[in-house]
């Protein structure tokens, strides 16, 4: 029997290793790809972090190159991890998929295609992107078809108008990069949070960090952690927002709710967008205790709906991937219940979630927090208690 095995070689799951590595305690990571490899094989070319590079840390390693305020690559990412996991001798065994996890006298059966293992603990590490998300009407649109985990660059796509569908940071980021192409581009704009890239001679990231949003706890929140859309930011000093695609000849509509079918909200969602950005600069004009420039609501219109278009891009994001996970820890919305990691199912934890228990919880800066307090638990044979509470 293994005492733990961490089923993910992504920063969460090498996080976890490093902090099991330096209290000692026997381990494998099972990696059905390989280390980092999500950070290659589903980012675009052009890919950049949305964070600086000095906000990139885990435990025990660090940004240290010539650019701390630059953004890392895709490619960039991968190599910073492949170099972390060697930095410790990470146990990692690579093309192992996991089929099946269940509990067994003593432990956990995990069914691999490599052989069944045995553990009296597991770390699930398998983040966010376990599987593209599309809609079910996506069928009916007769056309070439990408989601974002496969796209790379406006050559893949072939002739025509294109489509992209979504207005989070990879829908507004491709739909730049395809118009600066010569393509036509309509874009289906969902919800989503605009954010200035820089605010009052600062990095957003400089505030959010200063003002503490970056470490807020999910036991501050009214209610469950909601499954809000990430705020738009691309890499580098320039905002990017839905004005800004217009301005650049990007054709918007409302969000998609059929094949080539809009719905009349696109005022309405970009509107409470701004709001979300206009927030953000009140509370830093508040910190520094003076007034800063009011930006006004963008005015944006919406063109006529295409007949037809010779390609889609789906930017709908991901889907958590659990269903291998055989065990009583699901709520009725599907989700792994736990407290911090902390499953009720004795020796089962999760890592790497969104507002798993900080609003940075899921990124490259915070996960690594999480993997401290985990390994701290399975070093001391503590879960979590039949009698203690599941609530947040």
């Amino acid at each position: 029997m293994i005492e733990t095995i961490v089923v993910g070689a992504g920063q969460a799951g090498l996080a976890m290793s490093h902090c099991l590595t330096a209290r000692g305690r026997e381990h494998v990571v099972l990696e059905r790809a390989a280390v980092a490899d999500s950070w290659r094989s589903r980012r675009w070319d052009s890919f950049r972090l949305l964070s600086p590079n000095r906000l990139t840390r885990l435990p025990g390693w660090r940004y240290a190159g010539a650019d701390p305020g630059g953004f890392m690559t895709g490619e960039e990412v991968a190599r910073f991890l492949e170099d972390y996991a060697r930095s410790f001798d990470a146990p990692v065994r690579s093309g192992v998929d996991v089929r099946r996890l269940y509990r067994v006298a003593g432990g956990w059966l995990l069914e691999t295609d490599d052989g069944p293992l045995l553990a009296r603990n597991v770390v699930v590490a398998t983040g966010e992107m376990a599987r593209p998300r599309v809609p079910a009407f996506a069928a009916d649109l007769a056309v070439p078809q990408l989601h974002t985990a496969d796209y790379r660059r406006p050559s893949q796509l072939p002739t025509g108008p294109v489509l992209v569908v979504g207005a989070g940071p990879s829908g507004q980021q491709i739909a730049l990069e395809l118009a600066r192409a010569g393509r036509q581009v309509h874009l289906a704009v969902g919800r989503h949070k605009a954010l200035p890239r820089r605010y009052r001679g600062r990095d957003a990231y400089d505030w959010m960090e200063r003002l503490g949003m970056l470490d807020r706890t999910v036991d501050t929140l009214p209610g469950p952690p909601p499954r809000t859309p990430n705020a738009v930011l691309a890499g580098g000093t320039r905002d990017l927002d839905v004005p800004t695609l217009a301005a650049a000849g990007v054709l918007l509509h409302g969000r998609l709710t059929g094949p080539l079918r809009f719905a009349d909200d696109l005022t309405a969602t970009v509107a409470r967008a701004h709001r979300n950005a206009d927030r953000f600069r009140a509370q830093v004009d508040a910190y520094l205790g003076s007034p800063g420039v009011r930006v006004p609501a963008p005015a944006v219109s919406a063109a006529a709906a295409p007949t037809s278009v010779g390609s889609v891009v789906w930017a709908t994001g991901f889907a958590r991937g659990h269903d291998w996970i055989e065990a009583p820890v699901f709520g009725a919305d599907g989700e792994i219940v736990h407290r911090r990691g902390a499953t009720p199912a004795a020796g089962l934890y999760v890592l790497g979630l969104r507002w798993q228990y900080r609003r940075s919880s899921s990124f490259l800066d915070g996960v690594g927090r999480d993997a401290q307090h985990l390994a701290e638990l399975v070093s001391l044979g503590a879960g979590l208690g039949a009698t203690q509470s599941i609530a947040r």
